[in-house]
């Protein structure tokens, strides 16, 4: 019995979205005039996303140690911060909303593998964060996932389905163990 076959497996003509010469453009960019830029260069930084195609609102803070897969895959809301060594492994599309904190080392995944088929085929999923989240340090955001409007996420949470809104969630999977206080 045999459970894949990786030497069947082929990534679909249109799966990244641009050519493979964009995409080895768009890792070279961010490799280089992306990380190497100071930390308060986040106009610098949003324009290089805007370039390949990033839809980055206004006042959008992302840090030089972030990665971002395929830019053109990802919608970032007005006021947003993006923390250090963030992924945004953008196979599928990611959105973000506006005024969320995002903290460091978190990982966003749109993509995996089909396990149930001997060829391992590739997919992804969305996953969207809506308005005014925070989500704390080194939380992994599983692929198809949707995270509630001002919902907070505890450290080190993973977020395997998706979250109501004005809660705090923690764990793995995270769950919502209370409601966030809401400010007038």
């Amino acid at each position: 019995m045999q459970y894949q076959d990786l030497s069947s497996f082929r990534v679909p003509d249109a799966f990244r979205g641009k050519s493979k010469i964009v995409v080895q453009i768009w890792w070279i960019v961010q490799a280089t005039l992306f990380s190497w830029s100071p930390q308060f260069f986040f106009g610098w930084r949003a324009f290089l996303l805007r370039l390949f195609g990033a839809q980055i609102g206004k006042d959008v803070r992302i840090r030089s140690s972030v990665k971002i897969t395929y830019p053109w895959k990802v919608k970032i809301g007005d006021y947003t911060w993006i923390g250090d060594d963030s992924t945004l492994y953008s196979l599928g599309d990611i959105s973000i909303g506006s005024h969320v904190a995002v903290a460091h080392k978190v990982y966003f995944n749109t993509g995996g593998h089909d396990y149930d088929k001997k060829t391992f085929d590739i997919f992804s999923k969305p996953v969207v964060i809506e308005d005014e989240c925070w989500i704390t340090n080194d939380v992994y955001v599983a692929p198809g996932v949707t995270i509630g409007r001002g919902t907070i996420v505890g450290a080190r949470s993973s977020v395997l389905g998706d979250l109501p809104p004005g809660k705090i969630c923690v764990g793995t999977p995270a769950k919502p163990i209370k409601d966030r206080p809401f400010q007038v």
